[in-house]
C-alpha cells in the first residue's frame, strides 16, 4: 500500500514538472506572436515603448492600410494560395498512389526501389538547385508558376509518410476487395484512401505550410512582379519600408492566417499521422 502511494506521488510530481515545462515552452513560443499582433496596431513610436503595452490603448488600422495599398499584397496572397493549394493536392494524389504501390502491391524490386527513392531525401536541395534551374529553363517554364508546380508535385517524404500509414491497414481488406472484383485503382480510391485520412491530413498541413512559406523557390524561378508569392512580396516590402515596423508586422500577421486555419482544422490528425509513420515498419 505504501509503495502504491509512493508511486502515485512520484507519478503526480512527474506530471506536474512536465506540465510546467510545457507551459514554459508554450509561453516562449506564443509571446513573439502576441507581440507581433500587438505591434501591428501601433505606431512606430509606440512599438518599442517600455514597459511593453500588450494591449494598445488605440487600435490603429493604418499599418494594414499601408500594406494593402503600397504593394499588390492581394496579388501576392492569391499567388501563394494558388500554388499552395495546387501543389498540396498534387502531392496528396501522387504520394498516395506511390505509397499504395509500395505498401500493398507486390512487384520485383519493390523494397529496393523504395529505399532508392528515400535516398533522394539525403541529397541537399542546394546540390541539385543549378541542374533543376537548367531543366526548367530548357522546358521554357521559367518565370511561370508551372516551374514550381512541376518541381514540387512529388515528395519522397510524403510517400514515406503515407506508406507507413497504409502499412497499418490490414492486407485482408485489400485481398477481400480483389476477390469481390475490385480493380487496383478502385481498391486504392474506395478502400485504402479513406482509411489513410490521418496521414493525408498530416501531409496536407506540412505541404501547405512548406509551400506557403517557401522563399528560395519563388525567388529563383519567378521574375515577374505579378507572379510573386507573399514571402517574396513581404521581403521586398521590408526592403522598401524597413523603418515601418508596424506595417511589417501587419503584413506578417495577414500572411500567417491561412497557416493558422489549416492547423486548427487538421490538428487532431497531425500527431496521429506522424505517430503511424514512426511506429510502422
Amino acid at each position: 500500500m505504501a509503495n502504491t502511494n509512493l508511486n502515485k506521488k512520484h507519478f503526480n510530481v512527474s506530471n506536474l514538472i512536465l506540465f510546467i515545462c510545457c507551459i514554459a515552452i508554450a509561453y516562449l513560443m506564443i509571446v513573439p506572436f502576441v507581440w507581433m499582433l500587438s505591434a501591428s496596431f501601433k505606431l512606430n513610436t509606440e512599438i518599442f515603448k517600455y514597459p511593453v503595452e500588450w494591449i494598445p490603448k488605440t487600435f490603429r488600422s493604418i499599418n494594414y492600410d499601408t500594406v494593402l495599398n503600397k504593394i499588390p499584397f492581394i496579388t501576392y496572397f492569391f499567388n501563394s494560395a494558388k500554388l499552395a493549394v495546387i501543389i498540396t493536392l498534387l502531392q496528396l494524389f501522387t504520394c498516395s498512389l506511390a505509397a499504395f504501390s509500395f505498401s500493398k502491391l507486390k512487384f520485383p524490386g519493390r523494397d529496393k526501389l523504395f529505399l532508392g527513392y528515400l535516398a533522394t531525401m539525403m541529397i541537399p536541395w542546394h546540390a541539385i538547385m543549378i541542374p533543376q534551374f537548367i531543366i526548367v529553363k530548357g522546358l521554357h517554364l521559367y518565370n511561370t508558376h508551372w516551374s514550381l508546380i512541376v518541381l514540387q508535385a512529388f515528395s519522397a517524404f510524403g510517400v514515406f509518410l503515407l506508406r507507413q500509414n497504409m502499412l497499418s491497414i490490414p492486407n485482408s481488406l485489400h485481398e477481400a476487395a480483389k476477390i469481390d472484383g475490385c480493380g487496383t485503382f478502385r481498391v486504392y480510391w474506395n478502400i485504402i484512401l479513406p482509411l489513410t485520412k490521418t496521414g493525408l491530413a498530416t501531409l496536407a498541413v506540412l505541404t501547405f505550410n512548406g509551400i506557403w512559406n517557401d522563399y528560395m523557390g519563388p525567388m529563383i524561378y519567378l521574375d515577374s512582379v505579378k507572379l510573386r508569392t507573399i514571402q517574396i512580396g513581404l521581403a521586398s516590402f521590408r526592403e522598401e519600408f524597413s523603418a515601418n515596423y508596424g506595417a511589417i508586422m501587419a503584413g506578417t500577421c495577414i500572411s500567417i492566417i491561412p497557416i493558422v486555419i489549416i492547423y486548427v482544422l487538421c490538428q487532431k490528425y497531425i500527431v496521429e499521422g506522424i505517430a503511424y509513420a514512426g511506429v510502422k515498419g
